[in-house]
């Protein structure tokens, strides 16, 4: 079966850093061509990934030999050129958040369900075979039952000039960082999770976005999640799931780096075991997914209107209580 024909709408640093070499080295995926609005920087990363440039977007949506478009812009972007590239008769990856708006995320997914299009979003550490792993010890009973789940993705601050402290762009923490824990808690903990307490921290230039935050959520048997996520803090990337038997640790959670054989800690009343498990490129997991998807006609990934839900009520129930 022929590659995915992919093309990659904006130079982001992450469609340069990550996904266009995944796309270029997947051989699922075949990396056509990238649009992008400075002339000269798109014909750079052009040459540098050996695709073909395209000025403006529009232009890449309309070419005949691409099947599918990543969209790796500002995420006050992602829900226009979604929509724009569903009707151009176009699969899409879009990065996260795919809106901040759950509404409009519900309509992109029906308007790709009515098309016969797959839309996706980036969420890539969910490919990485840590999880499932996870998935299965709590699954057998390696814990016992499942109390309460500790999430955390925290990174250094940006220079003041970067698009996440924008709020016209969907800046802020939560709709950066705050997707990885929630999405975590989602995984882990089961569709149906509670919101009990949001806060959010402004900071960053201006106070105009907020660049901390925590959320307390409820399960439906009870357990807990309590989640953290910002943009002005050292580096964490880590969640623990506390059961009556015991603690599963995972570090280096949402941002392993290929190469990196995981370690999940398995702590129970006779000691830790270190579990070794094989070293996996999530961001090449991300793109055979997507392009799997587009091959057999996969049905909408079911977290996703759950996990836009979740992410609105946090920030809902944040502004009430910040306006108290």
């Amino acid at each position: 079966m022929a590659p995915l024909r992919v093309g990659v709408l904006g130079c982001a640093d992450i469609a340069r850093r990550r996904i266009m070499p995944a796309l270029r080295a997947h051989p699922d995926t075949e990396l056509v061509a990238v649009a992008g609005r400075d002339v000269g920087r798109t014909v750079r990363t052009a040459a540098e990934y050996g695709c073909e440039p395209v000025h403006g977007y529009d232009r890449l949506l309309a070419r005949a030999d691409v099947d599918a478009v990543y969209v790796p812009l500002p995420a006050a972007l992602h829900a226009p050129w979604t929509e724009a590239a569903l009707l151009a008769g176009k699969h899409v990856l879009a990065e996260k958040p795919l809106t901040t708006d759950t509404a409009r995320t519900a309509n992109l997914l029906a308007l790709a369900e009515r098309r016969g299009l797959v839309l996706r979003e980036n969420v890539m550490f969910v490919h990485h075979g840590q999880h499932r792993a996870v998935r299965e010890l709590v699954a057998d009973g390696a814990i016992g039952r499942v109390r309460a789940l500790h999430a955390v993705f925290t990174v250094p601050r940006p220079p003041d000039r970067d698009i996440r402290f924008d709020p016209a762009l969907g800046g802020g923490a939560l709709w950066d960082t705050g997707v990885y824990p929630v999405r975590a808690a989602l995984l882990l903990l089961g569709g149906a999770l509670e919101p009990m307490a949001s806060i959010r921290v402004r900071g960053g230039p201006g106070d105009r976005v907020d660049v901390a935050g925590t959320a307390l959520l409820r399960a439906p048997d009870g357990a807990g999640a309590h989640l953290t996520f910002g943009l002005d803090h050292g580096y964490r990337s880590r969640y623990e799931i506390w059961g009556t038997g015991g603690v599963l640790t995972v570090d280096r959670a949402f941002t392993p780096p290929a190469g990196l054989p995981p370690r999940v800690v398995l702590d129970r009343p006779g000691g830790a075991e270190r579990i070794v498990l094989p070293a996996e490129d999530q961001v090449l997991n991300a793109v055979g997914a997507f392009a799997g998807a587009v091959r057999t006609g996969a049905p909408t990934d079911p977290a996703l209107l759950p996990q836009a839900a979740l992410l609105a009520e946090l920030a809902e129930l944040a502004d009430r209580t910040e306006a108290v």
